[in-house]
């Protein structure tokens, strides 16, 4: 058997892998585990300037993982290189910082001293996605290894060639050969690598299913899971707001990664005073984005990533249309080769349409009217997800309000996109997923929170 990548440019094979049978990827998890039990007795300065180094490494090739995430799963070119500086700041961020978020806590008690201390826990399996082939890769792996960790690393089947790139990025920058390790195989070997001893904790990024695929598994032998998993992030349009501003907030955030983002904006709740003129902006910004080869100059647009999911997405679309929707732009499949689908605007969207209740990983927008604030954080809730979600308001006491107590959803913005920053926790509830990434929070999710206490 072999993993394929195919370039989503052209339809084409791009490169293949020979897949690793159960046995060498068994191995391999033993590897790991003895580089493990040497590295997490390393001190912080040493592992700050290996990931120093790594980070310098993502720079000075930040073009050459550009070019291999525009083959493997069509994102733009810039946009490839904006991904790899992100990672490097991850990498710096963790460095500078993961010795304070670990250090002893003391705790004031009846023994003569008592403190809580933050161990390692071992090798953690990551089962990332395809999306942000790297981004997803460094948020798990910077903290983590520098918590003292090792890394097992299962990726996207279409992204080889990136997982391959990341462990050699590690090895580069002088981590222990082993500490971190790409496994070559298909999903069908996931849960005997759960299974093993010697993998102590699991995170996945990815779809509902394999959210509650992994966490049965993890649950079965009783081991540590963090999921970050789909999102129909719900952006709320208020009265008040500029429907310029709104509208330019909007088109940027449903076009971010060609729309292949879990949190992406992808139900814009108007409240129906605001509506004609934040339609029309809406739709002009729209139809403007240039779709096109992820290597042309300007494009923002490039394929999705497989044609399956392209396939999935226009399926979406018409039966919305035909429950009801309006369709303002796009919504045809282009006659030429790659996965490609247009901006397309959708309006009138409400329940029982799939641009309603399923999560639209492309570059497909849902409008949904709303006859008052009331109604638009009713519908934002109405929804199996809770990973991010924004407010648009000239009034930021009233956006504050809201974002913080009526959205349910692990991250709000108001008056900006939601993104990921390695400074505060990125996760989400419902269906959305459990635990968190990034932060003082996130580095905390693979440690032993352990108490001492000592006596005289």
């Amino acid at each position: 058997m072999t993993l394929q990548s195919i370039n989503p440019t052209t339809g084409e094979l791009f490169a293949a892998y020979e897949e690793w049978s159960t046995e060498q990827a068994q191995d391999v998890v033993c590897k790991v585990h003895q580089d493990y039990v040497a590295w997490h007795r390393t001190g912080f300065d040493r592992r700050a300037s290996l990931m120093r180094n790594a980070a310098g490494i993502l720079r000075d090739n930040a073009r050459e993982y550009a070019k291999l995430m525009a083959e493997e799963m069509g994102k733009p070119f810039l946009d490839g290189i904006a991904e790899a500086e992100k990672c490097a700041k991850a990498c710096e961020y963790f460095a500078e910082n993961a010795e304070t978020f670990l250090s002893r806590q003391p705790v004031l008690t009846d023994a003569r001293k008592t403190f809580v201390a933050f161990n390692p826990l071992g090798v953690v399996l990551a089962i990332m996605p395809w999306n942000f082939p790297f981004w997803q890769v460094f948020r798990f792996a910077a903290p983590s290894l520098m918590a003292g960790n090792a890394a097992l690393l299962k990726h996207a089947s279409n992204v080889p060639g990136c997982a391959l790139a990341i462990e050699k990025i590690f090895r580069a920058a002088g981590f222990p050969e082993n500490l971190f390790r790409t496994l070559m195989i298909a999903s069908k070997q996931v849960d005997a690598l759960i299974e093993h001893p010697l993998v102590r904790a699991v995170t996945l990024t990815g779809s509902g299913a394999a959210g509650r695929a992994v966490a049965s598994k993890a649950g079965a032998v009783l081991k540590k899971t963090v999921l970050e998993l789909g999102g129909s992030d719900p952006y709320l349009i208020l009265e008040d707001a500029d429907p310029h501003s709104a509208a330019a907030i909007c088109a940027r955030g449903r076009l971010v990664n060609s729309g292949q983002s879990c949190i992406a904006a992808k139900r814009f709740i108007v409240v129906e005073e605001a509506r004609p003129a934040f339609e029309k902006r809406f739709v002009e910004l729209m139809s403007k984005a240039k779709m096109g080869d992820p290597f042309e100059g300007g494009t923002e647009i490039g394929p999705l990533a497989r044609h399956d999911l392209r396939d999935t997405l226009h399926r979406q679309v018409v039966a919305s249309v035909g429950k009801g929707a309006r369709l303002l732009l796009g919504g045809t499949v282009p006659n030429h080769p790659g996965a490609y689908y247009p901006p397309t605007v959708l309006t009138d969207v409400g329940k029982g349409m799939p641009a309603y209740e399923e999560e639209l990983f492309g570059p497909v927008a849902a409008i949904i009217p709303a006859k008052s604030e009331a109604e638009a954080i009713a519908i934002a809730n109405d929804t199996s997800f809770g990973l991010g979600g924004a407010v648009i308001t000239r009034d930021l006491p009233r956006g504050e309000r809201i974002a913080e107590f009526e959205i349910e959803s692990g991250m709000v913005f108001v008056n900006e996109n939601v993104r990921s920053d390695p400074k505060v926790p990125f996760g989400g509830i419902k269906e959305s997923g459990y635990g968190r990434e990034l932060s003082s929070y996130g580095i905390k999710e693979f440690v032993n929170i352990k108490t001492v206490m000592v006596y005289s």
